[in-house]
């Protein structure tokens, strides 16, 4: 086996030289069981005190998600207290997504969708070099991204403004960018979702999903898509709770229906056959979140997790409950659900992450990068972002003068992570002069915006974990079937503006004027408003189709 782990550890992702492939032969030699076993383990932490994520080194982890607080200092303190008090260098990730996801300390970039939008790979390389520099100045050294996801399915609320769109070759450049400059900068890369999410409107959060894809189609796009991710050397892959039944039945036609809608995270087929066999990657297989119901909902966390590693991961994401996740995975060894070999294999990749990453060596605090020039930078990219998709009636630019009292019906931004929030958006018109009335929804009524000059639907929903559906939902926005089935662009000049999904004209196909800006950020809500006013012309390009395939949403 020894021969075996050298030619892994030495070979392209991890491309050890003898002094690191030494660190990971004597690091290992020195683990006993429980440690292998803690190895195995990247654990989040949430919270307002970073000195939670100390805490989590009594699980001997070897990886750590901290969703971060705005304070730098402190988490930046507690993140080196972890490498100073942990026995083996440990795995800091973050989910490097942009907008919302934007590090709290840090300066709150375009998403992918945005990026898409704007199309440039300049900017995607600057935008990608400033969260790299960020997260790396504050001790992560793992990130969850680039997204390789096709938002085939328009309907998805897990893709859309997460991922770089439709067009293929869009995506296939743009993460291949983002996966360049993080890798430069220290950071390992993860593409997910592994085997290919978008092609299934469902989300897996909630949901095991099913890539229908026949493997033609899926080796023409996913396919190409991790293949030249591995050629670019990206370090890991995050295997997702997604079924690719067509791979399950070319490999084994005897499969049962069932069996072939088995989670990516637990399939032997997709991750070491295909993944591993076929595409020939050697880097480090995580899988997603193991709490989310797209595993749970297959069997129970105790019969479940032993196959996350004995079916071809590497490492385990997220416990509610480590102590009890520590004693299933060891009684798993012991009664042969977990193999001796498995489990070693993957630790030796953990190890080799690790020194790939140069974290055997001594670590040195860095700077975090002057946040005022970042924004400065940040703000000319994201001007571009903002997208005209239809404006049939000539309602813009705004004009304060014509079009002075506006009537708005918003849902303001929406964030399971971090709930509900103002909009500052409101604001911003008014400080240009406007005369803002926001729809109370709490008071029934007909024709409410009868005296305004312009009515605004302006939209603030992201694509993020268990939304299920994101919509134009008239009944909820209106707060009263009556109003609902109102549609004043036929008497008012009228508009949607959508700061996060893209796909609102599905529900309202015949709204004359749709502004498409992708996320929610202050950043983005000032750009969009530089559009609309006429300062700043509309220059990004949508990178998805937001007529939704329906004929008259184009009039």
């Amino acid at each position: 086996m020894t021969a075996t782990i050298k030619k892994i550890i030495s070979n392209p992702p991890f491309n050890l030289n003898s002094e690191a492939s030494e660190w990971v032969f004597a690091t290992f030699d020195g683990l006993n069981e429980v440690e292998k076993l803690g190895q195995l383990f990247n654990l989040i932490c949430f919270g307002p005190d970073p000195k939670l994520a100390v805490e989590l080194l009594a699980h001997k982890v070897g990886g750590i998600t901290r969703m971060f607080t705005p304070d730098f200092e402190a988490e930046q303190s507690a993140i080196a207290e972890i490498q100073a008090k942990s026995k083996i260098p440990v795995l800091i990730s973050a989910d490097l997504e942009g907008s919302i996801m934007s590090l709290p300390f840090g300066t709150q970039v375009p998403n992918p969708l945005a990026l898409a939008a704007i199309n440039d790979l300049d900017s995607t390389k600057i935008i990608s070099d400033i969260m790299a520099k960020e997260a790396w100045a504050v001790g992560v050294n793992w990130s969850f991204t680039p997204v390789l996801d096709i938002n085939k399915e328009f309907k998805s609320a897990i893709v859309a403004t997460r991922g770089y769109g439709s067009d293929f070759d869009k995506i296939e450049s743009q993460a291949m960018t983002q996966l360049k400059s993080f890798q430069a900068a220290g950071i390992a890369a993860s593409v997910k979702h592994w085997p290919g999410e978008g092609y299934d409107d469902r989300d897996q959060h909630l949901v095991t999903t099913i890539n229908p894809q026949n493997m033609a189609e899926w080796h023409e796009t996913f396919g190409r898509l991790y293949s030249h991710a591995i050629k670019a050397g990206v370090k890991t892959v995050m295997s997702a709770h997604i079924a690719l039944p067509s791979y399950v039945r070319e490999v084994n036609p005897d499969a049962h229906e069932l069996e072939q809608c088995r989670p990516a995270s637990i399939s032997r087929e997709l991750n070491l056959q295909l993944l591993r066999g076929e595409l020939g990657f050697n880097g480090l297989i995580v899988s997603d979140a193991t709490p989310m119901a797209g595993l749970g909902s297959w069997s129970k966390r105790e019969k479940y997790l032993p196959q996350v590693i004995e079916n071809g991961c590497d490492m385990i994401l997220f416990s509610d409950n480590p102590s009890k996740d520590y004693e299933n995975m060891a009684e798993a060894l012991q009664d042969g659900r977990l193999s001796a070999d498995r489990l070693d294999m993957a630790v030796y990749r953990i190890l080799a992450l690790k020194a790939s990453l140069g974290l055997h060596l001594p670590q040195k605090l860095a700077k975090l990068p002057d946040l005022e020039q970042s924004q400065a930078i940040v703000q000319d990219i994201t001007e571009k972002a903002p997208t005209l998709v239809k404006d049939v009636q000539n309602i813009l630019p705004l004009d304060v003068k014509t079009q002075r009292k506006i009537y708005l019906f918003t849902t303001g931004l929406v964030s399971p992570l971090q709930g509900p929030q103002d909009m500052e958006f409101v604001e911003m018109l008014k400080a240009e002069g406007f005369e803002v009335v926001i729809h109370d929804k709490t008071k029934p009524g007909l024709r409410l915006w009868e005296n305004a000059d312009l009515v605004l639907y302006v939209m603030g929903e992201e694509t993020l974990l268990t939304r299920e559906r994101i919509f134009m939902n008239w009944a909820d926005l209106t707060g009263f079937f009556g109003a609902a089935m109102e549609r004043p662009w036929h008497e008012k000049d009228c508009a949607l503006i959508s700061f996060g999904y893209p796909y609102y004209l599905y529900d309202a196909p015949r709204m004359p004027c749709v502004v498409n800006s992708y996320m929610v950020g202050k950043s983005m809500q000032q750009a969009t408003l530089e559009c609309l006013m006429g300062r700043k012309p509309f220059v990004g390009i949508s990178p998805i189709d937001p007529f939704c395939g329906l004929v008259d949403a184009k009039y």
